[in-house]
Order: C-alpha cells, then sequence, then structure tokens
C-alpha cells in the first residue's frame, strides 16, 4: 500500500515537473473519433500529398482528408494497411498482408489500386504486414517483419533477416533498418550494413531516426530513451523529458522544425523538444487528446501536427495565433477576468484566482514556461480584476480584495462586488455590489471601506463613472441606471431607472462601456448612445452600420483604439490600422472562438498587439493578433467530388489529379444533374473559410461567400459547362479559382444528324404540305366554282320567288284596285240605277198628277217638265264616266268588245256592260229606262250580233270575252 502511495506522488511531481517546463500556451486540438471517418480506430501512418490530402493507414484500408470529407478505399483482399508513402509522381504505395502495390487516380482523379505483388518471387508472395515503406532514389522499400523488399525499376529484391526486421526509417539520403539479432544497419551499395565498426552490445530497440546535425542523427528507442549516432558511435542524449522516458515507451517520432522533435509515447501523448533536450509542450489527455497513445505523427505543410493514435486522430493547429491556457487542467474553470500585474499573469476564474510568472520581454506572453497556482484567499468565484492607482485589486462574491504578493487582502467583506471603478481624477474608488454602491478611500495609497453610499438599494454589475457626479449602472433585468452623486460621495442625489421608455429595445442584458470618451450601451439589438436633450437612447451612429440588429454582449479598446467585441457569441475587433473598401477601418471575426466565451460575463483583455487574453467556457484563449493578421499561408481550394445524380449516383471526378487535371468527360443527356463537393486544405483554418462558386454556361455571376461544401445542379441542359471554386479566409485572403470541364451530351433527338435529318425532314414535309396545299386550294376552288354556281341557282330561285312575290304583290294590288274601282263601279251603277228610278217616279207622279189635275190643258204645262226629264235621260255624262271606269276595271271589255263586234251599237255595248256586272234585267230596264221586254229584246239583239247560240249563256260568254287574247 505504501507502495502504491508512493508511486502515486512520485507520477503526481513528476507531472508537475513536466508541467512546469511546458509552455502555459496550448494550440487548439482537434480530435476525430473513428464514428467522423467511418474505419477502425488505429491509425498508423499518416502522410500528405502535393494537393495538401491527408492519407491516413487505417486496418480497414486507405482513408483521406481533405478538410471536409473523409474517403474510404480497401485493399483488394480487405486487410489492414499498417504504412504508406506518397512519390513525387502521385503514386501512393501502400501494403497489407500478401499484398502490396500503390493506389495513383486515373484520368478522372478518382484512385483505383494497382498491385506489384506479381513482381516478387513466389517464393516469397505470402507475407504479414507491411510496416515501413520508404522511397528515396526512385526506390521503394517495404518493411514486413519476415523481409524487406526493394521495388526497383520494375523489379523486386528481398532481403531477409535473421531475427526479423523491427525497424525501417530514412535519415538524410540514407536507409536505416534493424535486425532483432544483429542491430541497426544501413542500406548501402544494395546491401544491408551495419554502421558500427564493432559489434553493439544488447541491441536498443530503435523506432526512430531523426536529422539532427550535418553528421549526427537522433535516434529514439522504445525503453531507453533518445541517443545521438555520430559517425559510427552511439551517445546517450540527456533530455529534460527522461524521467518521462523511464516509465514510458516511445512508439515514433518526427522532426517537426528545425530545432523541435515530436516524440510520440504509448502513456504519456506526445512530446515536443528542442535539440538541447528541453521540454517544450506536452500534448497528452490532460491537454485535449482523446487517447495517450501515439501511433505516427504528421508535421504537414502548414506545420499543423497530426497525431494517429490508438484510438482517432488529433489535429494540433501547433503554429496558430490562438492559444489555449488552463489554469487549472485537472477541472474545467470558467474564467471571467484576466489582468498582467507584477510580471504574473493572473486569471480570475468560477473557482478563484490564479496566478503564473511570465517573462514580460517574450512577444508572446503564452510561450511562457510555468505552472499556475492559486492566490492565497481567493477561493470562490471572482467577478472582476481591476488595476487602479497602481494596485491590483478584483471582485468577489465575497467583497473587493487588494492583492499584494500573490495574496488577496480585503477591503470590503459585506457583499459580493461586481466591479470597481474610480472617479475622475480622483484618488477615491466606488465598487457596485449586490445591494448598491460602496466607497473605498484611499488614503495615502491605502484603501479602507468607507461604507456604502446611501440612497439606492439595487444590485448594480456594470459600473461607469461619466462626469463628476454622474454615475452609469446596468441591472440586468431591469434596464440601465442613471445616477447623481453627492459632492462628498456618501448618498445618491437622485437616479432614474432608463427602460423601453426611454427607448432601450429591451430592460435584459443592457451593458455599460467607455468607448473613445465617450459612454456606449450594448443591447440585445446593437449599440445605444443616451441623447440628454431629448432624454433618450438611439442608435450609435458609429457602431449602426457594423452591427445593425445583433446583440452586443462586450466592447473595450485597446492601447491603439481598436475595438474588441463580443457580438452573437462572436469574438472580433474593429482595426483602425486597416481599411476596407467603404470605410476607414476592417471588421475581423474570430470565428476559432465562435461560443467559446463566457456567456453572460464576456471578457477581453488587449495588453498589446501580440496579446489579448479572451474569457472562455473552460480556461481562457490568448490571440497573438500581430500574427494572425500578418498570417500568409498558401490557401488553396480542392474539388474533391463530382457525381452525377439520377436512380443511382455515378463519381465522375474523385478529385486526386495533381494541379486538379482532368480530361473533360461527356455525359449522356439523362446524366444531366450533379453534385460537387470543395474544400479547403487550411486545416486549422477551417471555420475561417468561405466558398464562391460559378457554372459557366448556367450562372451568370459568381455565387455569394458561404461556407457551405457543396453546390447541387439539376436538368441542366446539354451544352459545354465549366464548374469553378473559389475561397477566402476571414482575413480577406483569397484562392485562385479551381475548374472542372463536362459536357452533357445532347439526346440524339438533338444531335447535329437528328437535326439534319429535322431539316430533310421539314424539306419533305414542307414540299409534301405546299402540294398538299395546292390540291387543298384546287379542291377548295373547285367547290367554290361548284358552290357559286349553286348560290347562282338558289339567287335565281330567289330572283324567281321574289318575282313571284313582286307579281303576287302586284296582283293583289290590281286586285284592290280592282276591287276599289268595282266598288265605285257598283256606286256609280246604283246612283244610275236609282237616277233612273227617281226620274220614272217623278214621270208617273206627274203623270196621276196630270190626271188629277183640273188645269185646263195639264200636258202643255207639264211639256217642258217632261222634256227637260227627257234630256235628263238621254245625257251621256254618267255613262262616259261608268265606261271609264268599268273598262279600267275589267280589262278594256267595252274597247275589246266593241273590236270584236264593231256592229254592236253603244245601247248593246251598255247592256254588254250592265249584264257583265251581272245586274238584274229590272235594274238594266231601269238604267237604260226601258221595259223589261225592251231588254230581252235587246239582249236576244246582242246574241245575234254576236253569234251565240242558244245553248251559250251570254254571261259566261262576256266574262270570257276579256281572258281570250283578241
Amino acid at each position: 500500500m505504501k507502495r502504491i502511495i508512493f508511486m502515486i506522488i512520485f507520477c503526481r511531481v513528476l507531472l508537475s515537473t513536466a508541467l512546469a517546463q511546458a509552455t502555459i500556451g496550448l494550440p487548439t486540438i482537434k480530435n476525430y473519433k473513428s464514428s467522423d471517418y467511418n474505419a477502425a480506430t488505429e491509425i498508423w501512418d499518416i502522410h500528405q500529398d502535393s494537393n495538401g490530402i491527408l492519407y491516413y493507414a487505417n486496418n480497414d484500408g486507405l482513408l483521406t482528408f481533405n478538410g471536409s470529407y473523409w474517403k474510404h478505399y480497401s485493399m483488394p483482399n480487405k486487410t489492414p494497411i499498417k504504412s504508406l508513402a506518397i512519390d513525387t509522381d502521385g503514386k501512393i504505395y501502400v501494403g497489407g498482408q500478401d499484398e502490396l502495390g500503390y493506389f495513383l487516380p486515373d484520368e478522372n482523379g478518382i484512385l483505383k489500386f494497382h498491385s506489384i505483388k506479381q513482381l516478387l518471387p513466389p517464393v516469397a508472395r505470402q507475407f504479414a504486414d507491411i510496416w515501413d515503406i520508404i522511397i528515396i532514389d526512385h526506390q521503394i522499400f517495404f518493411r514486413t517483419v519476415e523481409a524487406i523488399f526493394q521495388y526497383k525499376n520494375n523489379k523486386i529484391k528481398v532481403f531477409d533477416a535473421n531475427g526479423g526486421w523491427v525497424l525501417m526509417n530514412k535519415a538524410g539520403n540514407q536507409v536505416y533498418a534493424q535486425d532483432r539479432d544483429s542491430g541497426l544497419m544501413v542500406f548501402k551499395n544494395g546491401q544491408w550494413v551495419s554502421p558500427f565498426t564493432k559489434k553493439e552490445g544488447s541491441p536498443l530497440r530503435v523506432t526512430g531516426i531523426m536529422d539532427y546535425q550535418k553528421d549526427t542523427l537522433l535516434v529514439t528507442t522504445l525503453k531507453n530513451g533518445l541517443y545521438l549516432l555520430h559517425g559510427n558511435t552511439l551517445t546517450k542524449k540527456t533530455t529534460l523529458a527522461d524521467h518521462i522516458f523511464a516509465y514510458d515507451l516511445i512508439n515514433c517520432a518526427k522532426k517537426i522544425e528545425d530545432n523541435r522533435y515530436a516524440i510520440g509515447t504509448a502513456l504519456s501523448g506526445m512530446l515536443v523538444i528542442d535539440k538541447k533536450g528541453e521540454l517544450i509542450q506536452r500534448f497528452s489527455t490532460a491537454e485535449g487528446l482523446q487517447n495517450a497513445k501515439v501511433l505516427s505523427i504528421l508535421s504537414d505543410r502548414d506545420q499543423n501536427l497530426w497525431l494517429g493514435l490508438e484510438n482517432g486522430i488529433s489535429f494540433i493547429n501547433y503554429h496558430t495565433a490562438i492559444k489555449h491556457i488552463h489554469p487549472v487542467k485537472e477541472i474545467q474553470t470558467v474564467s471571467s477576468a484576466i489582468r498582467i500585474f507584477n510580471k504574473r499573469l493572473y486569471i480570475g476564474t468560477s473557482n478563484g484566482l490564479y496566478s503564473v510568472p511570465i517573462d514580460l520581454s517574450k512577444k508572446d506572453l503564452s510561450d511562457n514556461k510555468g505552472i499556475f497556482t492559486e492566490v492565497a484567499n481567493t477561493r470562490g468565484e471572482i467577478l472582476n480584476l481591476t488595476e487602479l492607482n497602481h494596485q491590483l485589486l478584483f471582485g468577489h462574491h465575497e467583497g473587493a480584495s487588494l492583492i499584494k504578493d500573490n495574496t488577496a487582502i480585503p477591503i470590503t467583506t459585506r457583499q459580493g462586488v461586481w466591479s470597481i471603478k474610480s472617479f475622475p481624477a480622483e484618488p477615491d474608488l466606488i465598487a457596485g455590489t449586490y445591494t448598491g454602491l460602496e466607497l473605498i478611500k484611499n488614503v495615502n495609497g491605502k484603501l479602507k471601506d468607507d461604507g456604502k453610499i446611501k440612497g439606492i438599494y439595487e444590485s448594480l454589475g456594470n459600473l461607469v463613472t461619466d462626469k463628476p457626479d454622474i454615475l452609469w449602472a446596468s441591472n440586468p433585468y431591469r434596464g440601465i441606471y442613471r445616477m447623481q452623486i453627492s459632492s462628498d460621495r456618501k448618498s445618491i442625489v437622485n437616479y432614474q431607472i432608463l427602460t423601453k421608455k426611454e427607448g432601450l429595445p429591451s430592460v435584459l442584458n443592457n451593458q455599460i462601456y467607455r468607448i473613445r470618451n465617450q459612454v456606449v450601451f450594448t443591447t440585445a439589438h446593437g449599440v445605444f448612445e443616451y441623447d440628454t436633450k431629448i432624454k433618450k437612447f438611439v442608435p450609435s451612429a458609429f457602431f449602426k452600420p457594423i452591427f445593425e440588429q445583433r446583440s452586443v454582449q462586450y466592447l473595450t479598446e485597446d492601447a491603439e483604439h481598436n475595438i474588441w467585441f463580443v457580438s452573437d457569441d462572436c469574438v472580433g475587433v474593429i482595426d483602425f490600422r486597416k481599411k476596407e473598401a467603404h470605410r476607414p477601418y476592417a471588421v475581423i471575426y474570430f470565428s476559432e472562438l465562435n461560443a467559446q466565451t463566457t456567456k453572460g460575463s464576456d471578457f477581453i483583455y488587449p495588453y498589446n498587439n501580440q496579446n489579448i487574453f479572451i474569457s472562455a467556457n473552460d480556461g481562457m484563449y490568448h490571440l497573438n493578433y500581430s500574427q494572425y493578421s500578418q498570417s500568409r499561408t498558401p490557401f488553396r481550394v480542392l474539388l474533391s467530388t463530382v457525381k452525377t445524380i439520377d436512380n443511382k449516383d455515378s463519381l465522375i471526378y474523385g478529385g486526386y489529379n495533381p494541379a486538379h487535371t482532368h480530361k473533360t468527360i461527356h455525359l449522356a443527356k439523362r446524366w444531366n444533374s450533379f453534385h460537387f463537393e470543395y474544400s479547403s486544405t487550411l486545416y486549422g483554418q477551417e471555420s475561417n473559410v468561405e466558398f464562391s462558386y460559378k457554372l459557366e454556361g448556367f450562372d451568370k455571376e459568381w455565387s455569394g461567400w458561404s461556407l457551405k461544401t457543396e453546390k447541387d445542379y439539376t436538368n441542366l441542359p446539354y451544352g459545354t459547362y465549366t464548374f469553378s471554386i473559389r475561397g477566402r479566409n476571414n482575413l480577406g485572403h483569397a484562392s485562385s479559382p479551381v475548374s472542372y470541364t463536362f459536357v452533357v451530351d445532347p439526346a440524339w433527338y438533338q444531335t447535329i444528324w437528328a437535326n439534319l435529318a429535322y431539316v430533310f425532314i421539314s424539306i419533305y414535309a414542307l414540299t409534301q404540305i405546299l402540294a398538299w396545299q395546292k390540291r387543298r386550294f384546287i379542291l377548295h376552288q373547285q367547290k367554290y366554282e361548284e358552290e357559286q354556281v349553286r348560290l347562282n341557282y338558289l339567287h335565281s330561285l330567289e330572283l324567281d320567288r321574289n318575282e313571284k312575290e313582286i307579281i303576287t304583290l302586284q296582283k293583289e294590288s290590281l286586285e284592290a284596285e280592282l276591287q276599289f274601282k268595282n266598288k265605285e263601279l257598283a256606286t256609280v251603277t246604283m246612283h244610275l240605277v236609282e237616277r233612273g228610278g227617281i226620274l220614272l217616279n217623278i214621270k208617273q207622279a206627274l203623270l196621276t198628277l196630270m190626271k188629277n189635275t183640273s188645269i185646263p190643258d195639264p200636258e202643255h204645262e207639264f211639256r217642258s217638265v217632261f222634256r227637260l226629264l227627257d234630256e235628263i235621260e238621254k245625257k251621256n255624262d254618267d255613262w262616259n264616266q261608268f265606261a271609264i271606269y268599268f273598262d279600267q276595271v275589267h280589262n278594256n271589255f267595252l274597247t275589246i268588245l266593241k273590236n270584236k263586234y264593231p256592229g254592236l251599237s253603244s245601247t248593246d255595248l251598255k247592256l254588254c256592260a250592265y249584264l257583265r256586272l251581272n245586274l238584274s234585267s229590272k235594274e238594266i230596264a231601269q238604267l237604260m229606262n226601258i221595259s223589261l221586254k225592251g231588254v230581252e229584246i235587246s239582249r236576244y239583239r246582242i246574241r245575234k250580233k254576236m253569234e251565240l247560240t242558244t245553248e251559250v249563256n251570254l254571261y259566261d260568254f262576256l266574262i270570257r270575252i276579256t281572258q281570250t287574247p283578241s
């Protein structure tokens, strides 16, 4: 039991010693789990090609990573890959059990495996894992435990070992290997020979050989630490990490810089030492590695470190300008206050105040070595750190204290202190507390509690002094307080709580800062200023174009008047030394720190341009802004995948060709939808890189900048297209565009032959249409002529019908006229008959009167009367009028009758006319003034003149006489 306790104490002492020798600032570590790359856990080897793509040897095969996408390639026999090497011609040499060869991209950038196993002698074609692959002078060496294969000029030579090969390594221009029995060997003149002039004692198990000086190599061993190989002499190399090597195993090693070596261990993670043997840094599970057993190490072309672990991959952004500082590595501590004072770095956390001595002569203070210690009497939550009047003070949940000789001396102890500020041009201080304000008097440099300032009882966090008698303070839930303090600083004369009525967007989480001698207020909707004239908050004219309506949590100003901020959980700076096209400053965001700050207790301490300290949820971050802004890391974009999208996706470009050379591919019309994947090999700044794309032949302009690393196009018409992608980082550095050209062939019905066929078919169809049109015209013409004939016939029929209608109308008119004249004729006839009757009656009356009169000679007396009556009867005026009407009505009856029978007298004509009118004999007798017998005699005489037989009815004859042509 005592021995176990001793070992635990001993290990803790060793750990503390190692930590004291390491730098306080550690680069960011990003871990990739096996679930991220979807393969086995162990990563045996790592390399990088000329495009910046990373390759990993894994038990499931070959893995590749381009910063955004992982890909997996299996060996033909599905065996593990334990090592790999990349030649200058782009061949990726790998080996597995009973298989070796290389992956090489084809003309479409798709990796294909090419076996060279057939070049081995048949007896050597069965072997175990390939553990090392070395490329040197156009020859490739493959190491298995049983043999080393030399591949040169398309031939393979086999070298066996008595005890088995346990290492193969390249150093300088030579290849070294170790036989378990014979020890270290070097390949010279086609043979493996010992570099030593005399036989070694007990051979050391070598795990790495690296360049050290011109004629000296640094050798790492599995259990015995480090050695120097100078000529044929091997000597022990003492380092400050020997206490670790005493109980740990060295699995691998890599020279990462001219004066730095990375050493991977089995239990302690990775150690970085220099040529002097000093321990520069240590990366273990305490620093963020997901596993402490390191199997392989790669320093990429940007000098980032990739660690292949027993369980996953860890990426160390080794030369980053942003480093992580952990005051307490054993537990997660939230930092809320940072200050440099008296050559010590102080970090206030949720568990107390910690400090570490620093050398201010170092430009980058994170390179200092040391271990943080807790400042005495500070356990608990530190709320603020303030340097006032050359004294360091801090606010604590139990009050305010002064730091002296790395010990806290209490000043106030009544309640927690949010912030401590000084009055303008006065030595006295004021503290914002949980319950109001407290005055701290400065008497000859000594600070003492002068009691609570009366007049206000509120929790006042953020405190800013404005005019000599004006104070501003904030309450996270009630708004902004504007207070007037008395001249003796003993009481608040009056105060006002400013809320939405005064223009604040909300009463919640507002903060107050003095920036460029102006009091400003950060809110959830931008930065505001207080207009004393209208007594309202108004948006800041300077900050509004920068933040618009976004939330701002923190503002501070550095010595060069640059403004550091936290907005929407993003850290940034308004740099007045840089200019943008439309404004005299540049706004730079540090996306590496997104959502890393202490929400609600955000804090930035810009000590100088090389040392910006930022509070975090776990420890704090150190930013070397000078290094960050001057970074000129080569920036390159990769087009990693092009797929055509249909029922089943088809890969047409794999992205592995050097300089993205590729064959222009032609695709059938149905493969007209595409998926593009792209990335940047700026591995330490993935979150800083934005992309813009353009498909020439489809897009008119470049797209907007976006963090998205893929793009789809669907249903493209046939044609030639060039997809181009470019990138830029948050400093405005842009990459050259990378392009991929492809052709979507037209469908068979869209080809030139089809178009020619369409032309011929169109011409033929046109001629047929014209001929058909001509035939149709002739047919229509015939139909038209027939229709015209039909219409003319119908027209003639219509004319006949109209003519008949006219005749009918005329006939009807004539009949009407005849009827009218018949009426007139009848009237005349009746008049004549009546007149004749009257005359006859007059005569009869006169005759009767003559008989009965007493006049002597009545005949003489009435002779004149009778003579007058006779003259009236003889007058032909009535007859002439009657004859005219009669002829008009009866088609010139009298004229025709007279012409036809000239022997008829006028009396005969009268009688015929009266007969034609179908008058009775009596009526005729009255009209003619004759007797009835006289009428009969006249009828007889007329029949005789007309030579009519007795059978012929005289009336019917007279009717027909006008109907018979004369």
